[in-house]
């Protein structure tokens, strides 16, 4: 069995992204060909290319929230920041709150000078407590109004326009976190590919924090995901049953596409039907893919289970001999960062 470190690598820390292009489809796009293990070195736009008539793309449509809150202990003044991470039932949320000492169960907790108030009702490892919101109005419109866009930990640059950290087709409220393989596209390439007769799917995932949270743990069967939230409806896997049928490949875009579409293969035995509700799915070597034929992601984070994902289908060795090319190329990392195409 693989051990955590056995998906490390050195990654010079200027690889990482700090900003998002000025154009969506101006990042570099790695190719790589599982099969015959070559690397070719291309740009975005060219993504068109892998693509033939026939296929389907499969995108996840989920929009992120501007998560991250601000408030206060009104019986203290304390400061507390707040991300939410899952809409449990309700008006109840799974949450991080910094710092957690502060934040033990019954803790008020105010925001917008009142205008969102709420109340620790249980905790949670690694900083996890469940709260539960009181409010006048609409609860969207409010968190829309308070709070910022949740960037991961690792971009230190303020993002100026939060719409780059939102692919163009978001349309679902509920995610912590953007799926960043779908922040490259933009309606113009969409309505290219569609034109050269690619079906274009849309699924939910609404990414929480687990997928990103390192993997503490030294044997990786050991670790445990978070559950994340997802939904294919009946148009959407009807249209993908008949790619396949037709001999059509289905290609994901990003890891949430994946995650999502191997959550139902693996559930319905390899067949792709309407679903919804939790996965907790972790894709590591020695799975066995039963929808997606090739996709499309990032360069993700040493260790990660993205990575070990990647690695599945591709194999552990072709998989970080394509991340030492991309360092060597200065390709560019992680959730502003550059794209590879696996097939």
């Amino acid at each position: 069995m693989f051990s955590t470190e056995d998906f490390d690598f050195d990654l010079p820390e200027e690889l990482i992204a700090q900003t998002p292009l000025a154009d969506r489809t101006a990042s570099r796009l790695l190719v790589l060909d599982r099969e015959t293990g070559e690397i070719e070195d291309k740009h975005f736009s060219e993504i068109i290319d892998e693509l033939n008539e026939g296929d389907a793309l499969v995108m996840n449509d989920t929009r992120v929230l501007p998560a991250r809150l601000y408030g206060e202990k009104p019986d203290t003044g304390g400061h507390l920041e707040v991300l939410l991470l899952t809409n449990t039932e309700g008006d109840t949320w799974e949450t991080l709150i910094k710092p957690a000492k502060r934040a033990k169960v019954g803790t008020q907790i105010s925001f917008g000078d009142g205008r969102l108030s709420a109340t620790v009702i249980k905790e949670l490892e690694h900083g996890g407590r469940i709260i539960t919101f009181d409010y006048e109005g609409i609860f969207l419109e409010i968190i829309e109004s308070l709070g910022e866009m949740p960037l991961p930990p690792y971009i230190k640059e303020r993002l100026d326009d939060p719409d780059r950290y939102q692919t163009v087709y978001a349309k679902e409220n509920g995610s912590a976190a953007a799926p960043t393989a779908g922040l490259h596209f933009t309606q113009e390439l969409l309505e290219k590919i569609q034109a050269k007769g690619v079906q274009l799917v849309y699924l939910t995932l609404h990414v929480g924090l687990g997928t990103f949270r390192p993997v503490s743990v030294e044997n990786i069967a050991e670790h445990e995901m978070h559950s994340e939230f997802y939904r294919l409806t009946e148009e959407a896997a009807e249209t993908l049953t008949n790619v396949r049928a037709a001999g059509g490949k289905i290609v994901a875009v990003g890891t949430t596409s994946i995650r999502t579409l191997e959550t139902i293969g693996t559930k319905f035995d390899g067949e792709i039907k309407a679903d919804s509700g939790w996965t907790n799915i972790f894709i590591t070597p020695g799975y066995e893919f039963k929808i997606v034929q090739a996709f499309s992601t990032n360069f993700h984070l040493p260790k990660s289970t993205l990575v070990m994902l990647v690695s599945a289908f591709a194999g552990r060795n072709l998989t970080l001999a394509a991340y030492q090319h991309a360092i060597n190329e200065k390709y560019r990392f992680f959730s502003f960062g550059d794209a590879m195409f696996v097939k």
